[in-house]
């Protein structure tokens, strides 16, 4: 499973989704779905989205996106 953490690093930097959506450039309700790890959340992020996020929160792809084995 691979596991976003945006809600952490905009916590981490004080910032919020409209703050985040006036320095990239992207909708609110996008950040706000790909804040979300279940359900809802954004289903296809592209290169050009996570540049935009990565430039915004100063940190790599990594810090961004974690990927948790699935247990069995």
């Amino acid at each position: 499973m691979i596991r976003n953490r945006l809600k952490i690093l905009l916590a981490e930097r004080d910032l919020n989704y409209t703050q985040l959506s006036k320095i990239t450039g992207i909708s609110v309700n996008a950040l706000s779905k790909m804040g979300k790890n279940r359900g809802t959340g954004a289903k296809q992020i592209t290169y050009e989205v996570l540049e935009k996020l990565c430039k915004a929160l100063d940190c790599s792809v990594g810090e961004l996106l974690v990927y948790i084995p699935d247990q069995e």
